[in-house]
């Protein structure tokens, strides 16, 4: 496969950002790259175009830098609160995932973060309170509290059934094996049997 030199005019990903100097198949920079704008092709002229490519690509990293600082700092001041199902001892019904994160983020305080850049060991399957790390960019890594509160009423806070009715609550008799030996009267059958004198 015939490989061709180009000049990345701008970010792509798992290839390179602007100004970087790449080896890629000559297909794949003829029929999409160049066609899209997003190279140039590595001759004499171009070259000089690297140095505003080059400038390009640190505004637009720093700015990328600032507004990820940003983000960390406000988010590091806030409690994300989920409201999740939960059956006994608080158990959830599933878990809550870096996906969910993600979305209450975005629902709740409109702060978009990949889900990629929250990074949880395990996904949660517990109520409680929890600090969830943020990797916001390779230099900004932050703390997020995540707070998972049920949504259904605890069994404490049932209400106990009131005394004037527990009088009208019959309990199930309770079954003794060994009654089985003892005899307990037959039933009759369909046709009474006639006496023997």
């Amino acid at each position: 496969m015939a490989k061709t030199d180009i000049i990345l005019t701008h970010h792509i990903p798992n290839l390179g950002g602007e100004s970087d100097h790449v080896k890629v198949a000559a297909g794949y920079a003829r029929n999409y790259l160049f066609p899209n704008g997003f190279a140039i092709p590595l001759t004499g002229a171009n070259k000089r175009r690297l140095e505003a490519l080059k400038r390009r690509r640190a505004e637009r990293e720093a700015n990328e830098l600032n507004s990820m600082n940003e983000l960390a700092q406000s988010l590091s001041k806030l409690t994300l609160v989920i409201t999740v199902k939960t059956g006994e001892e608080g158990r959830l019904f599933g878990s809550v995932t870096a996906g969910t994160i993600s979305d209450e983020l975005k629902h709740q305080f409109d702060a978009t973060v990949e889900k990629r850049k929250i990074h949880l060991e395990n996904p949660i399957k517990q109520l409680g309170e929890y600090q969830v790390e943020l990797r916001l960019h390779h230099d900004v890594i932050t703390i997020l509290k995540v707070r998972l509160q049920s949504s259904t009423p605890s069994e404490n806070s049932t209400p106990a059934p009131s005394s004037n009715l527990q009088g009208s609550v019959q309990r199930p008799e309770t079954v003794d094996p060994s009654d089985d030996k003892k005899e307990r009267p037959k039933k009759p059958a369909g046709r009474p049997k006639a006496k023997k004198d």
